[in-house]
């Protein structure tokens, strides 16, 4: 018997090694090597051996990919790095402002042109894939960007998703991004089931594709028959990166994960434009939904010198096919106010299905774009998802105007508190006066105040802050430390667990971080971004608050107008006392170092050539945590060009603008590294 088990459990071996190798073929490589009728009969006497013998089966085997029970809820996960959004353009201006905007970052000459990765942007449902010691171990929805669901088992049902890396070279843990799809057979299959069984069918492949995933039932998950492209890393250990993106992918695809065969890497932006056209005139034979291109920066020390600004990488652009349209009537046109008094016109419409969803409001952003559109109550116009998300309208039928229509009027007065509307001849927006007097203010100043970038206050819904602010419990920001558990069970559907559970947050929330506290003032033009700029800029609250605008503009992505408005906002009497209001109810930060105070604030350094010591990542760190700043070209600008073996031209430039040399170690002098 023992010797029957050895024997088969060599057998089991072999052929999960043929299975995985058949399946890389035929979903990674579409090389398919045999018959699908011989696949099926190795399958098989897998299944036959593991049956006899359960203790060896392994949950990387090919059988065992809808194993699972029944899921009764899906726990949540947090993704080791954020998965973060991406910034749209959807004409060729905004994909030669995006190219001129890494060249202004990079301090690169209007000649240098980057390489870019170019992809089709698959209209699917993003996940995020975790590998350890090469075995699929956690498999999420994107969820938040930080916190995605788990659906691990219904992954796990996808044939084209290895269970097992393949070699043996891999690193101990691999975070990979891919984007789940159903295919246009599988999505017609899958409806015409539906629709023999007098189920209601989907809408379009992406919403198949969500929908399959989150399934309770692995089992249905696997007949749904889903595939999926991978396109990035998250996190990654023990392992050397490479130094492009475009390695990165062959990378994964070497080690078994699925690579769209469409990406191409080009020379410039005019060559990303062109890959455009390209799959634009491939898009309706693709088998696949996609909905525009992907634009990545290739070299990835230049994207790590990029960065990133709120949400989304600086060095990532969705170039996005144009939406669908729509007819729609205007029912009529309303006034929203925002946090900083903003009166947005927002057009109430007959419902339309546009893109795979029914859209009923459409904003139209400002008054100036109610004018020049000339919207009126009445009109019949052309609707879009404009990016596929957000509703636009995008002009009038003039010849369908019914009559007796008029122009729309800005108010005098504001819909919510009354008082005067003011707007000033040099900017579009028109805004309330009544500052956070105004309710509808104030209710948005909150919900900003305890969102996850700001204080984070979990617990304090808009449903709760609509009736706190109702029922004028609330007046400032400042009031939410003063409350109590009486003030919230008082309110309508209140329980005294959710209110413990809002008080505890509330506490938690006094100890945060300079960056968030600046952030969660909700100073008009300041983001998550600058307010971590700004942080790391003055190191105090207070070197802030007395800041120049000449001293903010030396901080970096403040311009005049956003320095102008965050020397407006501290000069303001109500919010100095609202600070200080906030500081006394035992809000705290660490104190940390000011970027003036470092050693080597504002010198530019650029490197060349390989180093003995340090690695080119390691040494630019260190840079950066001195102050100073790394561009990937020289110019007059640059104060010193460190040279290592085998540099390039950038030594000669240095030389002919006479930039100060220096070697590694004088370097390692200047870091005070021995």
């Amino acid at each position: 018997m023992a010797l029957n088990k050895e024997h088969r459990k060599k057998r089991i071996i072999e052929l999960r090694k043929l299975l995985n190798d058949y399946s890389y073929y035929y979903y990674v490589l579409d090389q398919p090597q045999v018959p699908d009728i011989e696949y099926d009969r190795l399958f098989r006497e897998l299944q036959d051996i593991e049956s006899k013998f359960p203790d060896l089966i392994t949950s990387a085997s090919p059988t065992q990919r809808i194993g699972a029970k029944p899921a009764a809820a899906f726990p949540q996960i947090h993704h080791i790095t954020p998965m973060l959004s991406i910034d749209n353009a959807f004409d060729e201006e905004g994909v030669l402002n995006f190219d001129r905007r890494i060249h202004e970052r990079l301090h690169l000459e209007d000649g240098a042109k980057i390489e870019y990765v170019c992809e089709p942007k698959i209209d699917g449902a993003a996940v995020n894939l975790v590998y350890e010691n090469g075995v699929l171990t956690q498999a999420a929805t994107r969820g938040d960007g930080d916190v995605g669901e788990d659906i691990l088992q219904n992954v796990r049902a996808i044939s084209s998703v290895p269970l097992r890396l393949r070699g043996s070279k891999f690193p101990s843990l691999l975070e990979v991004r891919g984007e789940v799809y159903m295919a246009h057979k599988n999505f017609n299959k899958v409806n015409l089931e539906a629709s023999k069984l007098g189920h209601k069918s989907f809408v379009n492949p992406r919403n198949a594709a969500a929908g399959s995933l989150r399934q309770l039932d692995p089992k249905i998950t696997a007949s749904r028959s889903l595939d999926i492209f991978c396109y990035a890393l998250g996190a990654l250990k023990d392992y050397v990166l490479p130094q492009t993106h475009s390695e990165v992918l062959i990378m994964l695809k070497d080690w078994g994960l699925r690579v769209n065969a469409e990406i191409k890497t080009v020379n410039g932006i005019k060559g990303c434009i062109d890959y455009y056209k390209l799959i634009a005139t491939k898009r309706d034979r693709l088998p696949y939904d996609i909905d525009g291109v992907v634009y990545k920066v290739n070299d990835l020390s230049q994207q790590k010198e990029l960065g990133f600004v709120a949400r989304a990488p600086r060095f990532i652009l969705a170039h996005k096919f144009p939406a669908q349209e729509e007819l729609t009537r205007v029912l009529n046109i309303e006034f929203q106010v925002g946090r900083t008094g903003v009166l947005t016109p927002v057009a109430r419409l007959e419902p339309v299905f546009v893109g795979g969803a029914t859209i009923s409001n459409a904003t139209l952003h400002n008054i100036e774009e109610v004018w020049r559109k000339d919207v009126r109550v009445g009109d019949t116009v052309i609707i879009r998802r404009a990016g596929d998300v957000i509703p636009e309208i995008v002009s009038v039928v003039k010849d369908r105007r019914p009559k007796n229509t008029h122009l729309i009027e800005l108010p005098k007065l504001c819909p919510i508190c009354g008082s005067k509307i003011i707007k000033s001849a040099d900017e579009v927006a028109a805004r309330c006066s009544g500052s956070l007097f105004c309710t509808a203010q104030l209710k948005e100043m909150i919900k900003h105040f305890v969102s996850r970038g700001a204080f984070n206050i979990k617990g304090l819904g808009d449903e709760v802050i609509d009736k706190l602010v109702d029922a004028n419990i609330v007046k400032s920001v400042a009031d939410l430390y003063s409350l109590s558990q009486e003030k919230l069970v008082a309110l309508e559907r209140q329980g005294e667990k959710s209110a413990q559970n809002i008080l505890q947050a509330i506490a938690k929330s006094k100890k945060t971080t300079l960056a968030k506290f600046i952030y969660a003032l909700g100073i008009r033009e300041v983001g998550e971004v600058t307010a971590q700029n700004l942080a790391m800029h003055f190191g105090d609250l207070s070197r802030l608050m007395q800041a120049s605008i000449v001293e903010l503009e030396a901080v970096p992505d403040v311009g005049p107008a956003v320095a102008s408005q965050i020397v407006s906002f501290f000069s303001e009497k109500r919010n100095l006392e609202l600070i200080e209001r906030l500081r006394q109810s035992g809000i705290y930060w660490p104190q940390q170092e000011s970027s003036l105070e470092k050693r080597l604030y504002g010198q530019i350094f650029v490197l060349t050539g390989a180093l003995q010591k340090m690695s080119r990542d390691e040494v630019k760190d260190k840079l950066y945590e001195l102050g100073a700043k790394i561009s990937e070209s020289v110019s007059k600008k640059t104060n010193y060009v460190i040279v290592g073996d085998n540099p390039g031209s950038k030594l000669d430039k240095a030389k002919k603008l006479g930039v100060e040399l220096i070697d590694e170690k004088k370097l390692l002098e200047i870091l005070n590294i021995g």
